[in-house]
């Protein structure tokens, strides 16, 4: 609604849009004119600067040309001069390389005589050292021989005696090993005898704790069946909760019937509600219409004030169906104003004294429109004939001024003007407006009085849904209420009755257990009397410790000869090791001298021959430096000739590399000069580029602002060249004034009433979809609702069904004890979590979850048979489930399994490797490897095979 009210809003600012837009043409038109006429004589200056640029630049480009010849002439004539100089300084410098390689061949003349003498004197120390080498060797020989003389009498008869103290050792070896036999065995009795003391002794003991433990556990087993005997549940507690559930159930079952009449009752007022609200929907939509055409015609035909005139045909009222007669008869002279200040205007005349008749036929169209005195000549003159063919025929006998028309606005004029009925008239359409705007005025009195009573009806009809709303939610409360205290009388009873199984399987339990400890009473004092006569008839073992410590020192003593004979026959065997292994070191060592002997001789030789060849050298040497002077001294001569020979070459070359670089600079003032020149020119002709370039974006813009020539500026300003033009900065000022003026209007739609139309459809199109879902919520939600009472009913007496089943099952695989399920969280069952209780014998009750691993596990079976029971499968799969349980669970497990299958049709698949599990079942697959890598199935029927075997 808020949008259509922008619509209507937008609509009215057309008018003054328009109005701006002519406005803002104009000065846009000055405000480039101007601006163009600003760029031409930039134009003009640039394009003077560039021509004065262009002459600068060939003036100074002559200038440059001159310098640069001058330059190349001088740099010609220097490659010559630097050719002298530096053959010059070559032939000089091979001068100076050869006088240098004099030098250094002196320096290594002294040097190689210097190198001569000090390889004399090394050699001669050589010689010196080898020499004494070879009288070190023969020393080395002969102390050798004296060694090797006096090992080889040292080893005569070590043999002997090396084999006299193998045998002593042996026989004392032999006389331990043979002690410490009988003490070893000796030890081992005295151990056993003590083990078996030390056994008998812990046994015994062991046995009268478990006695006194099981007298104990009789005690309390005693203690325990008298508590229970006090806590037996009254039957008279048992019959008053049972009571209290039938009552709560009856409660429960009145509470659902009120709901179910509160549901009739809340369909019925929605139903009521729902038509209710589409009758105000259709009569404010049929109104709301209304009022829109009438707000949209207003706008057009009644804008307000203005401060133009007040056009003839806002003052004129014509009859309903004659509005295009007017239009088409009138024209646009209809627009025009009665006041005379208007420069067009209607001005009133007095009426003719004798005006034409009209033809025959033809009525005055005056007797159907009422208005100013001003059109009474005109109207007198306008005939309304019925239809195309008489308005033909009847043309031709009109007087001048007069002319005929249909109420559909055909046109025949005195002077033979003709218009066809489908030329309508802007004032015909403003004329049949306001017809219709009046009609409208009238409808809505009536649409508003019908859209008022469909609102009270709707009111009316949506305070009984509200009231029949809260009545539901009241009924569905009760019912809430109801279904919560038949769930807590339910739990309460059956809390009651596992209370009084639990306290009787408890007794039985207590029972049993009291007869097997007095069993094993019996038995554990018959076995501690066994082990008290077993433990004295064990014999003394002091003597016996005793006897062992003797024959202990006695092979200790044994043990020490035997160390001493070993010792001496180690000693005995090490001294021949060490002198046969010294024997075959010295005449290693004898050869190594020998070789040594030979190559100090050689070596001797060798460095009396490097000797001999060192003093010749010596000899050469020295005649040497004598004949390097006289080289010297005809070298000197010659580097001085040369030397001057270069001087005047290099004078020749500085002289001409001055005069050249004179030039250069001359050149690269010349060619500066004239680069900065071209750069005038180059900003010059930028400065043209750029007003060139900006005229052309002028003509741009008055092409796409204007859409017209440039030429044709002038026209669309209103301008004459000839006087006074204002200025751009106040054209301009002018033209941002205007430009806010119209961003101020905002965005004017010229299609506001078609889409204040769709949006009027879009609106009542939404509020029936409202309409539609609000009604679908309400029938989801009685669904809803309906199908949460059925589940809680069916899971509520599911979950009884299983509770029981639950309790039954764990009393048998557990020998007693009690459980049961509960629903915890919520009072809803729908949203109620799960909780196992369970008190196996011997325990308090608690959760699931403190139990231990095998309690769990026969927990868990029971519930898992429960469902089974309940709601029988064709097959259940168990997997391992018999591996935390012992011996007798599993046979407790086995049981109940067989009932299972032979009572219901579900079939159970059991893996398992539990051997009694096995040995119950009816059939049994595995697989076996009777090759490597070959896997097989095996199959038995044990029930065929105990059949063979019955037969058998």
């Amino acid at each position: 609604e808020t949008q259509l009210h922008g619509l209507k809003k937008q609509a009215r600012q057309a008018s003054r849009y328009r109005k701006l837009a002519g406005h803002i043409r104009r000065h846009e038109a000055i405000a480039l004119y101007l601006e163009a006429e600003e760029v031409k004589r930039a134009l003009k200056d640039a394009r003077v600067r560039m021509d004065e640029a262009e002459r600068e630049v060939a003036r100074l480009t002559e200038a440059a040309a001159a310098r640069a010849t001058e330059q190349a002439e001088a740099a010609a004539r220097l490659p010559q001069l630097r050719d002298h100089e530096a053959r010059a300084a070559a032939a000089l410098q091979r001068l100076l390389v050869d006088r240098d390689n004099l030098d250094r061949e002196e320096e290594q003349v002294a040097e190689a005589m210097e190198q001569a003498e000090g390889r004399r004197k090394v050699l001669t120390g050589d010689r010196a050292r080898a020499q004494a080498l070879a009288e070190d060797a023969a020393a080395a020989q002969s102390r050798l021989d004296a060694e090797q003389r006096e090992l080889e009498a040292a080893s005569a008869g070590e043999a002997e005696a090396i084999a006299g103290a193998e045998q002593t050792h042996a026989r004392a070896r032999a006389a331990g090993e043979a002690l410490e036999s009988e003490v070893h065995a000796m030890a081992e009795r005295i151990a056993a005898d003590e083990a078996k003391a030390k056994a008998l002794r812990r046994r015994a003991e062991e046995v009268s704790e478990r006695l006194e433990r099981l007298r104990r556990q009789a005690d309390e087993i005693a203690r325990q069946r008298a508590d229970l005997q006090a806590q037996q549940i009254e039957e008279t507690r048992l019959e008053a909760a049972k009571a209290a559930v039938a009552a709560a159930d009856e409660t429960l079952e009145a509470a659902r019937r009120e709901m179910e009449t509160a549901d009739a009752a809340l369909a019925a007022a929605r139903e009521t509600e729902s038509t209710a609200r589409e009758a105000m929907q259709q009569a404010e939509a049929a109104r709301a219409k209304l009022e829109a055409e009438a707000a949209a015609l207003s706008a057009v035909l009644e804008p307000g004030e203005t401060k133009d005139w007040t056009p003839l045909v806002d003052e004129v009222t014509v009859e309903a169906g004659y509005e295009a007669a007017l239009g088409a008869a009138l024209g646009d002279d209809i627009s025009a104003p009665s006041d005379a200040a208007a420069p067009m205007h209607w001005q009133a005349l007095p009426p003719f004294e004798a005006p034409p008749a009209l033809p025959d036929g033809a009525a005055p169209l005056s007797r159907w429109v009422r208005g100013p005195r001003a059109l009474a000549r005109r109207l007198s003159q306008i005939g309304v004939v019925d239809d195309e063919a008489e308005g033909a025929r009847l043309q031709p006998e009109l007087a001048p001024g007069q002319r005929l028309v249909t109420r559909s606005g055909a046109v025949w004029r005195w002077d033979g003007f003709t218009a066809a009925a489908e030329a309508r008239t802007a004032p015909g359409k403003r004329l049949a407006q306001r017809n219709r705007l009046s009609e409208l005025r009238q409808i809505l009195t009536g649409a508003g009085e019908d859209a008022a009573r469909a609102r009270r009806s709707h009111e009316t009809a949506r305070a009984d849904f509200e009231q029949a709303m809260t009545a539901e939610r009241t009924a569905r409360t009760t019912v809430t209420e109801a279904f919560a205290a038949l769930h807590q009388a339910r739990q309460s009873h059956g809390e009651l009755t596992q209370e009084a199984a639990a306290i009787a399987s408890r007794l039985s339990g207590l029972d049993d257990s009291g007869e097997r400890l007095a069993g094993d009473i019996g038995e554990t004092e018959a076995t501690l009397v066994a082990a008290r006569a077993e433990a004295e008839g064990i014999p003394d073992l002091a003597s016996a410790r005793a006897e062992l410590e003797t024959a202990r020192a006695t092979l200790q003593d044994r043990r020490g000869d035997e160390a001493e004979q070993r010792s001496a026959l180690d000693r005995l065997t090490r001294e021949a090791d060490a002198r046969r292994r010294r024997l075959s070191a010295i005449g290693e060592e004898k050869t190594s001298w020998a070789r040594r002997t030979e190559d100090a001789e050689r070596h001797i030789r060798e460095l009396d021959e490097r000797l001999a060849a060192t003093g010749a050298e010596i000899e050469a040497l020295a005649a040497r430096p004598a004949e390097l002077r006289g080289l010297r001294e005809v070298l000197a001569e010659q580097v001085a000739a040369a030397e001057e020979r270069r001087k005047q070459a290099a004078d020749a070359l500085a002289f001409g590399e001055t005069e050249l670089g004179e030039l250069d600079k001359t050149l690269k003032a010349a060619e500066q000069a004239l680069a900065n020149t071209r750069e005038d020119r180059v900003r010059a002709e930028s400065a043209v580029a750029q007003a060139e370039q900006a005229l052309a974006n002028v003509e741009d813009k008055v092409r796409d602002r204007l859409e017209c020539a440039p030429e044709q500026t002038l026209e669309i300003a209103e301008l004459d060249p000839s006087q006074d033009l204002p200025k751009r900065e106040d054209i301009e000022t002018k033209l941002a004034r205007l430009l806010r003026e119209r961003e101020n209007l905002g965005a004017v739609n010229l299609r506001a009433e078609d889409e204040a139309r769709e949006l009027d459809q879009q609106i009542n199109s939404m509020q029936s979809e409202r309409a539609d879902l609000i009604a679908a919520i309400a029938r989801l939600r009685h669904g809803i609702a309906s199908l949460n009472r059925e589940g809680r009913e069916r899971l509520l007496a599911a979950f009884e069904k299983v509770d029981a089943h639950f309790s039954q099952l764990f009393v048998r695989l557990f020998g007693g004890g009690k459980a049961h399920l509960k629903l915890t969280g919520a009072e809803d069952p729908l949203e109620a979590g799960l909780e196992i209780l369970a008190s196996p014998p011997g325990k308090r009750l608690q959760v699931m979850s403190l139990l231990s691993g095998g309690e769990q596990a026969l927990t868990a079976l029971s519930l898992l048979f429960a469902v089974f029971l309940t709601n029988p499968a064709p097959i259940c799969v168990l997997d391992e489930v018999d591996a935390p349980l012992d011996d007798a669970n599993v046979d407790r497990f086995c049981t109940l399994l067989d009932e299972l299958c032979h009572s219901g049709s579900t079939r159970f698949l059991v893996i398992t490797h539990h051997r009694m599990t096995m040995a119950r079942v009816d059939r049994l697959y595995g697989v076996t490897m009777a090759e490597r890598g070959v896997s097989r199935l095996v199959s038995v029927d044990l029930g065929a095979a105990e059949e063979l075997r019955e037969s058998a």
